[in-house]
């Protein structure tokens, strides 16, 4: 079509052929092919000179139309994948979400205001790929895609907590098995399950079965629980800091490290070999977003592949 208006503009052949840089050749057998698909002659050719057809005449306006709609297109797409724009999905796990998403969403935006964010607040494994998310900020347990860049955003330790009305009533356990004779608070089974190992001050390692009393998907909640002089559960440090600053919680048990509990935030996103300029401009965002407001005992974000 290109080509046909490039001949039917410059009257010739020969001229088209110079314009598009294409032979003589080219350009007449590419008429001619669209001349046979169309079965109508569009050209009308002499020795001296060529002029269209009533159905060239017409066909050249409905040429033009359709490729200024496509260039039109183009150019918009062109455009998308180089300025930030347009919807981005993005999935977070809850827990995260209801403590620090929003400063993360807010700085971004200002910076960003042609991206709108539509986020969804899961707590359980999703495929990013499968249910249409271009971003994820989300647990390792909760990554069932195939093939995803993964980025470490932070990994934080956890620790035994509990109120000090709590401990004041039913006494502190100095010892990971007396644990047992405690009304017991835990995340929910698929995100660890019975199984507790605590590696003493000496290095030995302590490993006990802690059936919960009352267990729950949402770390906000347990340290709710927790607050509400419930029990003994196992938080986030990052969860409880400020709690144990305050005094409304204390640590338990706080010279034994808790073994395979620490907690990673990852943000991940298909490796597609095009990344859209709207997830380039999050996921870098994100990382140095990360970066500036990580603890310094906190280890450097890092880039992997993650398989499953």
């Amino acid at each position: 079509m290109r080509i046909f208006l490039q001949v039917a503009e410059n009257g010739s052949f020969g001229r088209a052929a110079s314009s598009l840089d294409l032979s003589n050749a080219v350009v007449t057998r590419y008429i001619a092919l669209l001349e046979t698909h169309l079965n109508t002659r569009l050209i009308n050719r002499s020795t001296r000179s060529l002029s269209l057809t009533e159905a060239g005449e017409a066909y050249a306006e409905g040429c033009r139309q359709v490729i200024e709609q496509l260039e039109a297109m183009e150019s918009g797409i062109t455009r998308s994948s180089t300025d930030p724009a347009g919807t981005l999905k993005l999935v977070v796990v809850a827990s995260f979400a209801l403590s620090g998403l929003t400063p993360l969403i807010q700085r971004y935006q200002a910076r960003h205001p042609q991206v709108r964010l539509a986020v969804t607040l899961l707590h359980r494994p999703v495929d990013l790929i499968e249910e249409g998310f271009d971003v994820g900020i989300v647990m390792p347990w909760q990554i069932s895609s195939g093939t995803l860049i993964k980025r470490l955003l932070f990994k934080v330790q956890s620790v035994a907590v509990a109120s000090p009305a709590y401990i004041e009533k039913y006494g502190q356990p100095y010892t990971p098995s007396e644990l047992t004779r405690h009304t017991f608070m835990a995340p929910s089974a698929d995100i660890h399950n019975a199984i507790w190992r605590f590696i003493k001050p000496n290095g030995q390692e302590k490993t006990i079965c802690l059936e919960p009393k009352y267990s729950v998907n949402n770390a906000v909640m347990l340290k709710q629980a927790a607050l509400a002089d419930m029990g003994i559960t196992i938080l986030p440090k990052n969860h409880v800091e400020e709690d144990l600053a305050s005094g409304k919680l204390v640590e338990v048990l706080a010279d034994y490290l808790i073994k395979d509990a620490d907690k990673e935030l990852s943000l991940v996103y298909p490796g597609r070999r095009h990344v859209s300029a709207k997830t380039r401009s999050f996921v870098d965002f994100t990382v140095d977003y990360f970066r500036e407001n990580t603890a310094p005992n906190q280890p450097a974000i890092l880039s992997s592949q993650v398989k499953n």
